[in-house]
């Protein structure tokens, strides 16, 4: 049985939703180190003016590192009503916005503690609305060099400097915005779904 490693996300790119739909099993890493400007606290989304990052703002931690699991989602600047007005007025002309605006608004209006969690029951959602039935798992340890069947794509997917992905070939599809800034390949999921809706699945 073939099982994928990834790292946690927040509405992660399409590559990542990619493994979950074709690996037997998903572990979703919870003892990795937090690190910034990575997908696990931020996604990328195409707009009328360009590619905009969406981050969540996180506590500060003692000491110089913290695990996934223990980082704690900041209130600051008032994100949540910020990301949300961001997605209305990037995707509310795309085809299926309001179809699936129900889904994911709740997700930017419930107060979640720790960004792991908040990332989990993202994906969860995504899973549910995209139609896709990864088996999922929480990492139990950190691992290092794993073997055996596990593939380790923590240092592949990624925003800077992405590992080599063979498997995975970004395929164009209507995006709302391409014939003003082209298209863009790998974006958040959601930016495919709200331009795809239930063909979605075909794409990955």
């Amino acid at each position: 049985m073939a099982i994928a490693l990834l790292s946690s996300a927040y509405f992660a790119p399409i590559q990542w939703y990619q493994k979950l739909n074709r690996f037997d099993a998903c572990l979703i890493e919870q003892h990795d180190h937090f690190v910034k400007q990575t997908y696990r606290n931020r996604c990328v989304i195409a707009t009328t003016n360009g590619l905009q990052v969406l981050s969540i703002p996180v506590e500060k931690f003692e000491g110089l590192k913290c695990e996934m699991k223990d980082v704690r989602i900041s209130d600051h600047a008032n994100w949540r009503h910020l990301h949300w007005n961001a997605l209305q007025s990037a995707y509310g002309e795309s085809p299926f916005f309001e179809y699936y605006a129900d889904d994911l608004h709740p997700f930017f209006e419930r107060k979640w503690k720790f960004l792991y969690d908040f990332n989990w029951e993202i994906t969860l959602k995504m899973c549910e609305l995209i139609d896709i039935m990864p088996s999922l798992r929480r990492t139990e340890c950190y691992d290092s060099d794993p073997s055996g069947s596990i593939v380790d794509f923590r240092e592949v997917i990624r925003p800077k400097h992405p590992g080599t992905d063979p498997d995975f070939s970004p395929r164009p599809y209507y995006q709302v915005y391409e014939h003003k800034i082209g298209f863009h390949p790998n974006l958040s999921i959601l930016d495919l779904l709200f331009n795809e809706g239930n063909e979605s699945v075909l794409y990955l």
